[in-house]
């Protein structure tokens, strides 16, 4: 499990928006020509503890499960995540599958009591948030 703590280099940036997580993480997955699937631990003021690099797949895929996402974020004692991945295609256009592995993800955080407040697709340019879109 790579990690790191972030809030150094950070200069205590909170996110309040899906905006605001799209500035955090689209520099560095915008560019990938692989699918990069990232969790971002927040603790209670929406402030990135940690940012984990879950999975990283092939072109059109990443494998995504719920213990490897949260295992950081019980690390980091994350109030909430969010999730990130980019298509490398450029397109940020929800798959079925990306919906399907959010629904999953939003199941076990309310489990283990740690919110999933959004998924994010990072494309060419732009994103795609899956809490606006209504499915968290």
């Amino acid at each position: 499990m790579r990690t790191m703590k972030v809030r150094c280099f950070l200069f205590r940036a909170y996110i309040r928006s899906p905006q605001d997580a799209y500035e955090l993480m689209k520099d560095f997955l915008e560019d990938k020509d692989r699918e990069h699937f990232i969790v971002v631990s927040l603790d209670t003021k929406n402030q990135p503890t940690n940012i984990n690099v879950s999975s990283i797949g092939t072109l059109n895929s990443a494998l995504v499960h719920p213990r490897e996402i949260f295992k950081a974020a019980i690390a980091a004692n994350a109030c909430s995540i969010m999730c990130f991945h980019n298509h490398p295609s450029g397109e940020v256009t929800q798959s079925q599958q990306d919906v399907d592995v959010t629904k999953r993800l939003v199941e076990a955080g309310k489990v283990l009591g740690i919110e999933v407040l959004d998924h994010i697709i990072v494309g060419d340019g732009n994103y795609t948030s899956l809490k606006e879109k209504g499915y968290i």
